[in-house]
């Protein structure tokens, strides 16, 4: 068991740390819409709940997942709160003031301790309504970015392996509710922040998390999967369904998004 526990978080902190870094420079290279289509799929917290599956039954995976829902829920907190900070201020006090929306709003969510249900509807309303408040910043565009140090691509990937090592350890000694919580904390959001900011700037990093906000709601749907489908299909049924959700939903908003655009480019020539 132990040996399992050290596969399963050494391969959380690699493919954290792969998403982030491969976040990062497609956000420099070709804009936010992929970038952020990429970091809301369950990449860092699918392998968080690979390693609980290797530990836990089916019921401890149905109990938690509300627990992700309502840390999903809390990235409108996030993002609101990095997107009007980052049009003026560094990367420190955005990214500061966006976590401390994400953790004030998780507490007040688990303090209303609202229906699994409530929850599933609030995914649509909450995360539309932020994506509806964040158009105006949603098609900011980097300047070309510095020269990057050789040692930067490495240190990004430590630095995110680390931290994620490091939720994935505590989760482990906390309950299914908590450990849900701490399963969906956003790590890859965060990491993309305090990475892409100093090289592509405030604005265009902001505009990454704006793009974040409708994927935000195929991921908790995901999430939400989990507590319907874990005691009928098992474990790994129920993660296997999670994750169709999370890569069709997006799969979708990237081809409506390309038949936006389509449309535009035609009208355009006529």
């Amino acid at each position: 068991m132990i040996d399992l526990w050290l596969a399963a978080l050494l391969f959380k902190m690699a493919a954290a740390a792969a998403i982030v870094v491969a976040c990062s420079v497609i956000a420099e290279r070709s804009g936010p819409l992929l970038a952020a289509m990429i970091a809301t799929l369950p990449i860092s917290s699918g392998p968080v709940y690979v390693f609980l599956a290797l530990e836990h039954d089916a019921a401890f995976i149905a109990a938690g997942s509300p627990g992700s829902v309502v840390a999903d829920l809390a990235n409108a907190g996030f993002s609101v709160g990095y997107i009007l900070m980052a049009q003026r201020f560094g990367t420190v006090v955005s990214l500061g003031t966006a976590l401390a929306g994400w953790l004030a709003s998780v507490v007040v969510l688990r303090w209303l301790a609202l229906p699994f249900l409530v929850l599933v509807v609030l995914l649509p309303v909450v995360f539309g309504a932020v994506h509806l408040w964040a158009r105006p910043y949603l098609a900011a565009r980097p300047s070309a970015p510095p020269p990057r140090a050789w040692f930067i691509i490495p240190m990004r990937a430590a630095i995110v392996a680390l931290v994620a090592g490091g939720v994935t350890a505590l989760s482990n000694a906390a309950g299914p509710s908590l450990t849900g919580v701490l399963a969906t904390m956003p790590v890859v959001l965060s990491s993309l922040c305090a990475f892409l900011q100093p090289r592509i700037g405030g604005p265009a990093t902001a505009a990454v998390i704006a793009n974040s906000q409708l994927g935000l709601i195929g991921f908790g749907f995901g999430l939400a999967s989990l507590h319907v489908t874990a005691l009928p299909l098992g474990v790994w049924g129920a993660l296997a369904v999670g994750l169709v959700i999370c890569v069709a939903w997006n799969g979708m908003l990237m081809a409506l998004d390309w038949r936006r655009r389509t449309a535009g480019a035609r009208r355009a020539q006529a």
